[in-house]
């Protein structure tokens, strides 16, 4: 194997939005929000706020026999809180990441499956 060949295969890919992860948060938008966000539940405004919380969408297939066919379907959230006593299910999104069609389809079953709209920063 070449030099060439070996920084090809073991590079660093670049993430595919282009995002930047910074302090445990997928992306620098992602970590404004959460600074903005824990200012308003220390103004009470909201409560209760937790990051990245998941939600089942399609559980365990199982076979008659009780082997697993196919794994559960995960939706996890970026944010969720308690506003005016109702919960919030926040999501940022970029542009481009709000066209991803399992997104868009995670985010059409949860309103389905859990009558939550998910909301988009």
């Amino acid at each position: 194997m070449t030099i060439e060949q070996y920084r090809r295969k073991y590079a660093k890919k670049r993430p595919k939005y282009r995002n930047v992860v910074t302090d445990g948060f997928a992306s620098k938008k992602e970590r404004e929000r959460y600074k903005d966000l824990r200012l308003l539940e220390q103004a009470g405004i909201i409560e209760d706020l937790k990051t990245q919380v998941a939600f089942e969408l399609i559980p365990i297939q199982h076979s008659a026999d009780g082997r697993m066919l196919e794994r559960e379907v995960r939706y996890v959230a970026d944010f969720t809180y308690i506003k005016n006593g109702e919960l919030v299910v926040e999501d940022v999104k970029s542009p481009a990441t709000r066209k991803n069609s399992e997104y868009i389809i995670k985010r059409k079953l949860m309103l389905e499956r859990h009558g939550i709209r998910v909301q988009e920063e």
